[in-house]
């Protein structure tokens, strides 16, 4: 039994350097299967991420009332303060690649596939940042960094609740 569990985790090991190993036009393929890879993918939500979570749950502590994704406003805002004219997106590091961030890295496969992504993911937020400033809202950028480290979470709360009692049009948290 031990023998037969040797070859089957030899195998297994084999496989997967064989996998990590190929290379194809100069770039690493993927270790994972293109069913293994969407499976995975698909279970990447948009909404309600745990960053989001938490700054909706310090918000309304603190007394703030606001909208969820309000699909009326151009860009789709995760939360929309109306009484505060301000509009807060809370930004994953490695989904719109936060600069000079340690959890905005590249993937090792599909290079060119990511940087293209995460090109028009950055091209797309200025875009919709800019119409909304346009149409007179102010707008929040939250890092999901800001909220990671439990040391740096209390003060980027109050860094939120402090923008959002100021006039100021615009913000970024990192």
């Amino acid at each position: 039994m031990q023998s037969s569990y040797l070859l089957y985790a030899c195998s297994q090991a084999s496989q997967i350097d064989a996998r990590q190993m190929m290379v194809q036009d100069n770039e690493m393929t993927d270790v994972l299967s293109r069913q293994e890879r969407s499976r995975l993918m698909s279970k990447v939500k948009g909404r309600h991420t745990k960053p989001e979570m938490i700054v909706r749950k310090a918000l309304h502590a603190r007394g703030f009332r606001y909208r969820l994704h309000d699909r009326r406003i151009f860009g789709h805002p995760d939360l929309l303060l109306p009484k505060y004219h301000a509009a807060v997106f809370v930004h994953g590091c490695f989904w719109h690649h936060h600069e000079r961030c340690k959890f905005a890295y590249m993937p090792k496969s599909k290079v060119d596939f990511w940087q293209a992504k995460f090109v028009a993911n950055r091209e797309r937020d200025l875009k919709v940042q800019a119409r909304l400033l346009t149409e007179g809202w102010r707008v929040l950028v939250i890092w999901e960094c800001a909220l990671k480290d439990a040391g740096q979470l209390e003060a980027s709360l109050l860094r939120i609740e402090h923008w959002l009692k100021s006039k100021s049009l615009y913000e970024e948290i990192a």
